[in-house]
């Protein structure tokens, strides 16, 4: 499971990626800080089902926090996109390359209007947000596009002619990008160019571009720097764009965060306030600039940086989360382990495609499973639920 950070530079994804994850990554206020892409480990959080039941868990791949099981997730942050980065303006190349695997993209947008088309510096309101949703939008098209007119007339032709379909053979080219195939017939259905695929012509395919990224790496807007920007902005740009949109400021988070580990303040990433632990440690400045961030989380509910992740893993992707384990009565794993390990897979996964998340024996020697919540067997083609513990039985 891998989650793009991506825009134009100098928006703040380098921030956002550090305050997710704590990673280091080099922030700087010019374009094209990040030239190597950063990756890192952050974690959407779900309810721990040893609550339900009553034990104690012991996590393996995953953490547990007061009832709340904490599940990683693979963050990358790439190179600042520029208009024209599917040409190599900048550094597209590198930066469409390094999205390969991502699953979906949280695009940081500078709510506060600071920084031009570009990511150059400009007065405090002075640049739309909204254009760089729209510029973002086109340069993924056009990086589909050049994929798809590489022998594109041969396959048109071909396909025209009744000897290949064309759904299949542009799943073959989309695979390398983890695009499904299942998400490329749907993009098709949706784009429903009709008629001869020869004739489909470039603005029939740039619409099945953008269809193709909607379905095979979906956005989520950050709205980022909102503590600079006003009201207004956030309400413009949920006029123009149609995508999730989350109130953020990566900067206050990671504040936030690094006061935490320093044991200044108690906070639990995606609250909505926290408690300082020692005010006497702290310098008046320190004080007040706490208390601003504060008001800000009040105002809005969360920094917005977990609030961004969750929507993208939960709400975006349409993932739950499920336990499986040996022991359907102690829940544990061949190790002893007690609800070792959460996994995220794809709503209405069945029993079945749970055991080949786990391993590929077991699903080839699938047999059934238990749902340890009511103990009753269930098949293979039995749809899981956010929350499930399975016993999987297969043949050794």
């Amino acid at each position: 499971m891998e989650v793009g950070i991506v825009g134009k530079p100098n928006v703040g994804k380098s921030t956002f990626f550090m305050a997710a994850t704590l990673a280091k990554a080099e922030i700087a206020n010019y374009p094209f800080t990040t030239i190597e892409a950063n990756k890192g480990v952050a974690y959407v959080r779900s309810k721990c089902p040893h609550m339900d039941f009553g034990v104690q868990c012991t996590p393996n791949n995953s953490l547990c926090e007061d009832g709340v099981r904490q599940i990683p997730v693979e963050l990358i942050d790439v190179a600042g996109l520029v208009p024209d980065a599917h040409t190599g303006k900048g550094l597209g190349n590198r930066f469409l390359d390094d999205l390969r695997q991502a699953n979906a993209l949280i695009h940081i947008v500078d709510l506060s209007g600071s920084t031009d088309i570009e990511g150059t510096p400009v007065p405090l309101g002075s640049h739309d947000p909204g254009k760089d949703v729209d510029f973002l939008d086109r340069e993924i098209a056009h990086w589909f596009m050049s994929i798809i007119m590489k022998d594109w007339y041969k396959i048109a032709r071909q396909s025209d002619m009744g000897q290949l379909k064309v759904e299949e053979a542009l799943s073959d080219k989309f695979t390398g990008l983890g695009i499904t195939p299942p998400q490329v017939y749907a993009a098709i259905r949706e784009a429903d160019l009709g008629g001869k695929v020869a004739q489909w012509g470039d603005d029939g395919l740039l619409k099945l571009c953008g269809l193709l990224q909607k379905h095979g790496k979906p956005i989520i807007i950050a709205a980022n720097k909102a503590d600079l920007a006003g009201v207004e902005a956030l309400a413009h740009l949920s006029e123009v764009s149609d995508k999730t949109i989350i109130s953020a400021s990566a900067e206050l988070e990671l504040a936030l965060r690094r006061a935490s580990k320093a044991g200044l303040i108690e906070y639990v990433p995606g609250s909505n306030d926290f408690n300082i632990s020692s005010p006497d440690k702290l310098s008046s400045a320190q004080n007040d600039g706490l208390e601003q961030i504060r008001e800000f989380l009040q105002t809005n509910g969360s920094t917005g940086v977990q609030t961004c992740l969750e929507k993208a893993v939960y709400d975006v992707l349409d993932l739950i989360v499920v336990y499986p384990v040996e022991d359907e009565t102690h829940l544990t794993d061949k190790e002893g382990r007690i609800l070792p390990d959460a996994h995220l897979i794809p709503k209405g996964s069945t029993a079945r495609d749970l055991a080949f998340k786990v391993h590929t024996d077991l699903g080839n020697g699938f047999i059934r499973g238990i749902d340890c919540r009511t103990k009753r067997i269930i098949g293979s083609v039995h749809e899981l639920k956010d929350g499930d513990v399975i016993k999987i039985v297969a043949k050794t």
